[in-house]
């Protein structure tokens, strides 16, 4: 008798999965310098080759080089 395979699925509330991949979507790599990182300011995950540090709110953040838009049309242009 096979279990039945539990699909991925959200409670009613909202909050608790059923069943869950292990994992992260932001796959750890061997070196630090290849870690992704989100920018503080759009909140998307890059490459930390693709960030700076910024002085906001009195704290260096990590922000997208140069710019979040400049960043986002030059990653669309080489797709």
């Amino acid at each position: 008798m096979a279990k039945d395979s539990t699909k991925t699925t959200i409670d009613a509330d909202g909050l608790r999965y059923r069943s869950k991949a292990p994992g992260s979507p932001f796959a750890a790599t061997s070196s630090f310098g290849a870690a992704t990182m989100s920018c503080f300011l759009c909140g998307k995950h890059r490459p930390r080759a693709m960030l700076k540090s910024k002085k906001l709110l009195g704290k260096s953040q990590p922000v997208c080089a140069p710019s979040c838009k400049e960043l986002e049309e030059q990653l669309s242009s080489k797709s």
